[in-house]
C-alpha cells in the first residue's frame, strides 16, 4: 500500500462524490469538519486485503473510487461474501467502536480511499452530531443488505437471488455515476455473487447464461448491462432509486 503525496490528496470541497444526487448535502461547518477530519488518501491495487478479520484498525476509511468486497470466513475454511463495496461506502467502523474487525475487507479494483484517524472518531461525535448520527444510519443500512441478502437466501429461487443482487449492483453503480453507453463495471467474479448468495459457481453460471440468452442481462468484459424492469420482475422486487445516503 502507499500513501499518496499531500498535494496529491482530494480536497472535500472538490470531492468528486458530493455532487451525486444518491449523497446527501454538507453544510459549510460540515464540509470544514470533514476537511480536518480527513488526513490523506491511500491507493491501492486490486486483491488487497485492506482490513482483516479479527484484526484492528488505526485508521477508518470511506472509498473514494475503486470496488471491493466485504467477506468473512466460515468455520469450515470456505469463505463469505458479506456485500459488495461502492464509492461512498465507509469501512472500518467496527474496528473503531469494538476494537476489531468482524469480517474482512479486500479490493476488487485499483481503489483510491480516503483515510481517517480511529482515535479521532470520538470528535465527530462531540463537534458534529448530526455526522455521527450518519455512522449510525450508515451502520443500519449495511445490516439492512444482511438483512435483504438473508431474505432472498430465504424465500428466492436460485433464480430470482442473482436477478434481485445484479439489480442491487447495477442501481448502485448507476447511482455513483459509472456507467457508460448503459453499462456498468462488473470486475467482481461469479464465484463472488455465487459465494454471496449461497449458491454453487455451476448452478450461478448457468442461471447467468440463461438469463443472458433471455435478454434480461449481458455481463462480459468486466461490463454489464441489463434491463433493469424485466429483471425486477423475475427477482419479485419494485424498482425504486438508491435512497439518499450520508457521505463520510
Amino acid at each position: 500500500m502507499s500513501s499518496d503525496d499531500a498535494t496529491d490528496v482530494t480536497p472535500c470541497r472538490r470531492c468528486p462524490l458530493r455532487p451525486k444526487p444518491l449523497f446527501m448535502p454538507f453544510d459549510a461547518c460540515e464540509l470544514a469538519f470533514m476537511e480536518r477530519f480527513k488526513t490523506g488518501e491511500l491507493s491501492v491495487g486490486p486483491g488487497v486485503t485492506l482490513l482483516e478479520e479479527g484484526q484492528g484498525s488505526a485508521h477508518l476509511f470511506t472509498v473514494l473510487s475503486g470496488l471491493g468486497m466485504r467477506t468473512t470466513s466460515l468455520e469450515n475454511g470456505r469463505r463469505q461474501v458479506i456485500n459488495f463495496l461502492f464509492p461512498g461506502d465507509f469501512i472500518g467502523l467496527q474496528a473503531g467502536l469494538v476494537g476489531e474487525m468482524r469480517h474482512s475487507v479486500e479490493t476488487t479494483t485499483a481503489m483510491v480511499l480516503c483515510v481517517f484517524n480511529r482515535s479521532d472518531l470520538w470528535l465527530l461525535f462531540r463537534e458534529q452530531p448530526q455526522r455521527a448520527y450518519d455512522l449510525t444510519w450508515i451502520a443500519a443500512v449495511q445490516e439492512h443488505f444482511l438483512g435483504e441478502t438473508i431474505a432472498s437466501l430465504g424465500q428466492r429461487d436460485a433464480t430470482q437471488r442473482i436477478a434481485w443482487a445484479l439489480l442491487r449492483i447495477h442501481d448502485r453503480l448507476m447511482a455513483v455515476g459509472m456507467a457508460n453507453r448503459g453499462r456498468v463495471p462488473m470486475p467482481w467474479r461469479q464465484q463472488d455473487l455465487a459465494d454471496a448468495l449461497g449458491l454453487s459457481l455451476v448452478h450461478t453460471n448457468k442461471t447467468i447464461r440463461r438469463l443472458g440468452r433471455a435478454g434480461l442481462i449481458d455481463w462480459r468484459g468486466g461490463q454489464m448491462s441489463l434491463d433493469a424492469d424485466a429483471l425486477a420482475e423475475v427477482a419479485l422486487v419494485d424498482r425504486d432509486s438508491p435512497r439518499p445516503r450520508p457521505l463520510i
